[in-house]
């Protein structure tokens, strides 16, 4: 039955896909307007493991620090919004242009520093860098310190702020979407797959390996930073440790959606993050006070028994069929 399934889910071109999606995407926070926020923070999440498959999944570089693009997205638009002395929306989409500027021009420079480094050294150095950005962030007075920063209040009417940040949210993770499906079937695509596979034979064959690595983390961060800028306004405010360089939630749900749809794929980071945050919902709807227990007990059952993810999954199931 499961194979008949897939057969018939194959046979569907992926433009019809992406329409459907899309379709759904549009219509969702008017059929369900309830829920607009947190569909809204779906395709954040979808964006969190879209970005970090670039490195970990594509290019084979697991990273562990890649939050912090997602925190400096937050703080600079924040700032930006706070001192430009524009109207809102006027504020609001420079915040979005220097947030995703800002972010990318620091993957350019840790990039440089950090990507000659391979394997759990990176892992660790990337880990480390979440780290201290976040303790920089927690004692820096001009971007509210450990108090964090308030976000401008959203003008319109009340219900619209809902939905103009799911759609400014939904066009984030489209726009991510369709620029990595378009780059992983370009030359570049190839290389990054070729650094992932064997990195020592693709510099022998002539491949920049560092600035590759370099630009795949500057757009990953590009992404991070625009989806950062959007989050802390529909938050409202910005926590240094417990939002903006959270590792020990961002952080490490970007690489567990990543993993549970299945890396170095195009679909799977974003069915990975639609069936980790249904489920995330869920248990903070009808497990409250247990719901951190529930949500470590599934980060296990993902690590030990989706290794491969859904996409891998269906891959063999799919090579046992034709055996």
């Amino acid at each position: 039955m499961i194979d008949k399934l897939i057969a018939r889910f194959e046979r569907i071109p992926q433009w019809a896909l992406i329409a459907g999606l899309g379709v759904v995407a549009v219509s969702a926070p008017f059929i369900v307007p309830s829920l607009a926020t947190q569909l809204a923070f779906l395709w954040l999440m979808v964006v969190l493991a879209q970005t970090w498959d670039v490195l970990g999944g594509q290019m084979g570089y697991n990273s562990f620090g890649n939050v912090i693009f997602f925190g400096i997205g937050c703080y600079a638009s924040a700032v930006v919004q706070r001192d430009s002395g524009l109207p809102y929306f006027d504020a609001l989409a420079l915040g979005l242009l220097v947030a995703g500027a800002v972010s990318l021009l620091s993957a350019l420079v840790f990039g440089a520093a950090l990507l000659g480094i391979r394997g759990h050294y990176f892992a660790i150095a990337t880990l480390g860098l979440g780290i201290a950005a976040g303790e920089i962030a927690a004692g820096w007075s001009y971007v509210g310190a450990g108090s964090g920063m308030a976000m401008p209040l959203y003008p319109g009417a009340l219900g619209q702020r809902e939905i103009f940040f799911y759609f400014l949210m939904f066009a984030i993770a489209a726009a991510c979407f369709m620029t990595l499906r378009a780059l992983y079937a370009t030359r570049f695509g190839l290389a990054l797959n070729a650094i992932r596979d064997d990195e020592d034979k693709a510099e022998a064959m002539g491949l920049r390996t560092t600035q590759i690595k370099t630009m795949a983390w500057a757009i990953s961060a590009f992404f991070l930073g625009l989806a950062g800028a959007v989050a802390g306004n529909m938050l409202g405010f910005i926590d240094p440790r417990d939002v903006a360089f959270s590792g020990a939630t961002f952080g490490v749900w970007m690489v567990l959606m990543a993993i549970l749809g299945g890396k170095g794929t195009l679909w799977g980071p974003v069915i990975g993050a639609a069936i980790f945050h249904l489920t995330k919902e869920l248990f903070w709807t009808y497990l409250l006070g247990w719901q951190r227990v529930a949500l470590g007990l599934l980060i296990v059952v993902i690590v030990l028994f989706f290794p491969q993810g859904i996409m891998g999954w269906l891959a063999a199931r799919k090579a046992g069929a034709r055996a």
